[in-house]
């Protein structure tokens, strides 16, 4: 039997010695071995729902669906209900050449319905649960600050650690959802208040309120998987979390865990625990790295051109990832808009697909006004993943242009900035 590093409570030892069946012991003890690994001294309970990174069906995954399979035969499911990513497809609204079509349906996500049925039967909150964005008002998944969680989803895990001020490390996929299974996480890392201290001292010293995704993918950059704080950023954003505060840090959050491996930051003057405890949270040894103008644009250079033709013209361009919330989609609704205006044109010059979860998109799609000035500008509407969409061979070297470093950084898609995205796909700039 195996023999655990940290300390276990009677009850935890008893599963562990298959008190509750062999698959409630092996479950358990992957979550045990794991903390041992990294030094964990015990488990903690959960007291929110997960949140899961595997949303798709590929085939080659056959270990999971073989773990879910034996989770769902011996009833195990998980004590509250969680989320998971984005769906890899959508045809209805993303549209692709019929040979992708027939490799995504019939090779590449050829298990996705299976593997839905097998998501909801160990504990998936509903059919429409999928996004990466499982924060959201109106998806629900939405911890307290303090809560014990097991996310994966690298910008899921900042948003929820640094604007909601709930404990959560970067999990792997399956452990999150075996930590569900169990109640139980390993205390390491972002769980412990000593690995909550920063390492690194941000001052953003730009004239303007940097883009979010630039200021994200130069801090991610530098500290890796360090905490940062970050000083000088509440003179653009104030020191409430408001709608567009939040959206900002969302999309910040998800560059900086992307370009590097950041999973919790803190800003000063505007996120829970830096309002609270202030320079405390600094580590004496900690470093200073000064973001300028300058610095902004040494960033963007930096980023390489992966097109097989660097002239080519933009067949499509994703907006949403991480997928966008119901004021960013208002937001960029107007945008739309004004820039069409502004171009004397009356539909978009490249098609654009803006993402968002499921229960958001239900809530846009009710205004119907709103839905009817969204399709006289050509843009759609969808609840696609677009990583997933853009990973594979058929779709991943089409000329696709983005706002989202997340995107840039794991696909060939090329990143524009927000005014920049709106120049192409109105027609007003190449």
């Amino acid at each position: 039997m195996y023999s655990p590093s940290m300390k276990l409570t009677k009850e935890e030892k008893e599963i562990l010695s298959g008190s509750k069946g062999e698959t409630a012991r092996k479950a358990l003890e992957s979550v045990v071995r794991f903390g041992d690994i990294f030094g964990a001294d015990r488990l903690l309970d959960l007291n929110h729902g997960v949140h899961l990174v595997t949303s798709f069906g590929i085939p080659l995954l056959t270990p999971v669906f073989d773990i879910m399979d034996e989770l769902i035969s011996s009833g195990l499911k998980t004590a509250k209900p969680f989320t998971v990513d984005p769906r890899p497809t959508d045809f209805k609204n993303v549209a692709c050449p019929l040979p992708a079509k027939l490799v995504f349906k019939k090779i590449m996500y050829a298990k996705q319905q299976d593997y839905e049925k097998q998501l909801l039967k160990v504990g998936l909150k509903d059919n429409k649960a999928f996004s990466c964005a499982c924060y959201l008002e109106e998806v629900g998944n939405i911890p307290k600050k303090g809560d014990i969680l097991a996310w994966a989803e690298s910008s899921a895990v900042v948003y929820a650690n640094s604007v909601l001020a709930a404990r959560s490390n970067r999990n792997s996929g399956v452990l999150e959802l075996l930590c569900g299974i169990t109640g139980k996480a390993p205390n390491f890392g972002l769980l412990s208040d000593e690995g909550r201290k920063a390492l690194w001292i941000i001052e953003v010293k730009t004239n303007a309120l940097p883009e979010a995704q630039l200021l994200g993918s130069a801090i991610g950059m530098k500290v890796m998987e360090a905490v940062p704080y970050i000083k000088g950023l509440n003179k653009f954003l104030g020191n409430e979390l408001t709608n567009d505060a939040k959206d900002y840090l969302k999309d910040m959050g998800a560059a900086s865990a992307s370009n590097g491996a950041v999973g919790l930051f803190h800003v000063d003057g505007l996120t829970p625990e830096a309002k609270e405890q202030g320079s405390s949270l600094v580590l004496k040894d900690a470093k200073t790295y000064i973001i300028d103008d300058a610095e902004i644009a040494r960033i963007r250079n930096s980023y390489p051109l992966m097109w097989k033709n660097p002239q080519a013209k933009a067949e499509r361009c994703f907006i949403g990832c991480p997928h966008l919330s119901k004021n960013q989609l208002y937001g960029w609704l107007d945008r739309l808009e004004k820039g069409l205006k502004d171009s004397n044109r009356r539909k978009l010059a490249v098609p654009v697909i803006l993402t968002t979860a499921p229960d958001v998109e239900a809530v846009f799609r009710s205004d119907t006004a709103a839905l009817k000035r969204l399709e006289a500008t050509g843009a759609k509407l969808s609840t696609i993943c677009p990583l997933m969409y853009m990973n594979n061979p058929l779709c991943g070297k089409k000329p696709v242009i983005t706002n989202s470093n997340k995107l840039r950084t794991y696909t060939m898609a090329r990143y524009f900035t927000d005014d920049e995205i709106i120049g192409i796909v109105c027609g007003g700039a190449k």
